[in-house]
Formats: structure tokens, C-alpha cells, sequence
């Protein structure tokens, strides 16, 4: 979804996120810059509460009542030499802009993007054109590599040297991934938005432990040193609100049925 929202666009860098706020009884939701065209920014997002539901909804035209941005701190780039840019799921999202930051600081750029089918790859055109390398990968292989983007990072780095990786995707599999970078000692960053709430720092919602010490995704990050996040407590934390996301969830899909019927 591309969002007219300049004073969003004309500051956003790589690796920061925007809040979004679809009505004015809404929740506000985290979500990263994917790309910036302008006054516009991108957002990618799959339909799994509430929020995105109703997000989902809107049409070409329509308002979002606010979007509060850009956010956390941008991804740290520099010139590193090769670098790989990890995404799975929906967090392939994330992975253009930071791969053509990489790539326009000069770096050799290898993307690597993952999903569980075919059907949920998103942007594997956008990323082959600002990589010089990209790996498909899919879990029941119906496309690509028959695996995950862990193997293949794997097999990548027992063969060539890399100087840092990025990877953005569900808690479980950043967690692993990472754990792949760690005997080589080859820096690795992992964004945190899912965690969010607030996305100001206020509530507190979005607490982590790195390297044994208490931080704030949204104000803190959302990238860290993902050989120094506790994901255990990460993914312990990340099921803190399931069971109000179902009722709220419950509540809306009552609510539209209701709406139905009256008409």
C-alpha cells in the first residue's frame, strides 16, 4: 500500500519504521518503510488482527486517520565489503531499501528472501534488481531452494567470506538464522518492530534484553546486535497480548457480520 504522507517520505531512511493509526477508535500498529517514491511511502503488511484487517480494506483514495514517522534508528550502513540481506515472510518487506542503501555505499550485495509457498513471496522482482545475488528459498519447495534461508546462509558462508548480515522475519527465525553468523563472528543485525506498540517509548511494551541489558525496540532500535538479543525472552513476550488480539479480533468479525445482516 503506497501512503501519501511527505513529511514521512522526505526523512525516511533504511531500517525505520512508521505508527499507524487507521481510525480514530484504532490501535496504533508499528509498521517498517518498505520504500519511499516521493511524498509516498510503502507499507507491506499481512492480514492477521484487527488493525491490518481493516487496513486491508481500504481502497485507492481513502484516509488512514494518521501515521506518526519515521521512526527508531535507521539501519547502521556503511561500506562493509559483501553483505547479505535476509528476509522471511512478510519481512521481505524490509529488505529492499536496506539492500539498495548497501548497495549504493558500495557494497556486493547477496539477498536472500523466504517464505513457507510460493504464494507469500512478495518482491523477489525488486530484490533481484537491487541485489547482485538473490536466493529464493520456500519450506515446502514449491519454488526456489526446498528449504530455508538459514541453509542457505550457511552453505554461503562455508564457502566466501561475509562482512555482515542483515535479517528481518519472524522471532523463531531470526533466532536461527543468526545462530548460523555467530561461530563465523560476522556482524549481524535483526530488526525488533513486531514487538511494538506505543512505538514512542512511553508504554514499555517493547522491552528487550541485548547483551544482558534492558532497551527499548522502538526508541532503542529497531535493529540490534542480534548475537546479543535474549529471543527466548523476546518470543515469551510477543504472545503477551494474544488472548485481547483474539477478542478484539472477535469483536470485529461480530460486528461486521452484524452490519451485514442489517442490510
Amino acid at each position: 500500500m503506497w501512503v501519501f504522507a511527505p513529511h514521512v517520505a522526505h526523512h525516511a531512511k533504511a531500517g525505520q519504521f512508521l505508527i499507524v493509526r487507521v481510525n480514530d477508535s484504532g490501535e496504533r500498529i508499528p509498521l517498517t518503510i518498505s520504500a519511499v517514491d516521493g511524498d509516498a511511502v510503502r507499507i507491506i503488511f499481512m492480514a492477521v488482527g484487527k488493525t491490518t484487517e481493516l487496513l486491508a480494506s481500504l481502497h485507492a483514495g481513502d484516509m488512514i486517520r494518521d501515521i506518526a514517522g519515521p521512526l527508531g534508528r535507521p539501519s547502521e550502513l556503511s561500506k562493509y565489503g559483501t553483505c547479505v540481506v535476509i528476509g522471511g515472510g512478510v519481512g521481505i518487506a524490509s529488505t529492499p531499501i536496506i539492500a539498495k542503501a548497501l548497495k549504493s555505499a558500495g557494497n556486493y550485495v547477496v539477498g536472500i528472501i523466504g517464505a513457507r509457498n510460493a504464494g507469500l513471496l512478495i518482491l523477489e522482482d525488486e530484490m533481484r534488481a537491487c541485489c547482485d545475488e538473490l536466493f529464493v528459498t520456500t519450506d515446502d519447495g514449491s519454488k526456489g531452494i526446498h528449504g530455508f534461508a538459514a541453509d542457505v546462509l550457511k552453505a554461503e558462508l562455508a564457502k566466501r567470506h561475509i562482512d555482515c548480515v542483515w535479517i528481518i522475519g519472524p522471532a523463531i527465525m531470526m533466532k536461527v538464522t543468526s545462530g548460523i553468523t555467530l561461530p563465523y563472528h560476522v556482524k549481524t543485525f535483526v530488526s525488533l518492530n513486531p514487538i511494538m506498540v506505543d512505538g514512542t517509548g512511553m508504554c514499555g511494551s517493547c522491552r528487550v534484553q541485548v547483551g544482558g541489558r534492558t532497551l527499548f525496540a522502538c526508541v532503542d532500535g529497531p535493529e540490534f546486535d542480534a548475537h546479543l538479543v535474549d529471543f527466548d525472552l523476546l518470543m515469551q513476550r510477543l504472545r503477551t497480548y494474544q488472548p485481547e488480539e483474539r477478542e478484539s479480533m472477535e469483536h470485529y468479525h461480530d460486528h461486521a457480520c452484524s452490519c451485514k445482516g442489517e442490510r
